[in-house]
């Protein structure tokens, strides 16, 4: 953590949503379209890749539909949207441990948002699913909506200038280095979440009492 003061009454928290308030398998999507495709995860997975197709459908740049298809042609399957859609939405593997609490506690001190890196079939699912624990924030940024990805700077700004206060207010957690070094740069403080015990150690040093 960086530059965020012990008590602090005014800073606000935005968290990261995968592997910071829900955890997430990429092993269960694997799973479950070999299991349709009729061959092994491991297979799959060597042929996966975060490529441009995988980042337009995270700034809502194409749909489920023409997501799945350069699935199709990238993996070497060719399964039906929906059973890609089954798969795609099996990541969700529940709660990260002992995250809805620390999000109450904390909720009754600070303001809370969340800012992540996803697509419209994601936000469906984990909207539904996980209504509970993601109701305890103000608003939820989301990459497909705002048209920007984490950690490219321009996604930081839009997300500061939205909440509406300095960014040397709002305290970042997320999970994934790059995107922590993208958020200091636009003048966020920010924790490297690798447990919920990290986040944790953060509100105490904040003054929450957990």
């Amino acid at each position: 953590m960086n530059s965020v003061a012990p008590n602090s009454a005014d800073v606000l928290l935005l968290f990261d949503i995968g592997r910071v308030v829900l955890d997430i398998d990429f092993g269960k999507v694997m799973a479950s379209w070999a299991g349709h495709a009729g061959c092994t995860p491991a297979e799959l997975a060597s042929r996966f890749v975060v490529d441009d197709s995988f980042k337009h459908h995270e700034v809502g740049r194409i749909d489920d539909a023409a997501f799945f298809q350069n699935l199709r042609s990238s993996l070497g399957i060719g399964i039906s949207d929906e059973q890609f859609l089954e798969g795609w939405n099996a990541i969700f593997a529940g709660e990260m441990p002992g995250i809805a609490p620390l999000l109450a506690t904390a909720g009754k001190r600070l303001p809370l948002y969340a800012f992540s890196n996803t697509n419209p079939a994601h936000v469906a699912h984990f909207s539904r699913a996980y209504a509970d624990v993601l109701s305890h924030f103000s608003e939820i940024f989301l990459s497909s909506t705002i048209g920007l990805r984490k950690p490219d700077a321009r996604a930081y700004d839009h997300v500061v200038k939205a909440i509406g206060v300095p960014a040397s207010r709002i305290l970042f957690f997320d999970d994934v280095a790059a995107n922590i070094e993208g958020a200091r740069s636009r003048g966020l403080a920010a924790v490297h979440v690798t447990s919920t015990d990290d986040v944790a150690k953060a509100l105490t040093a904040l003054g929450i009492q957990l």
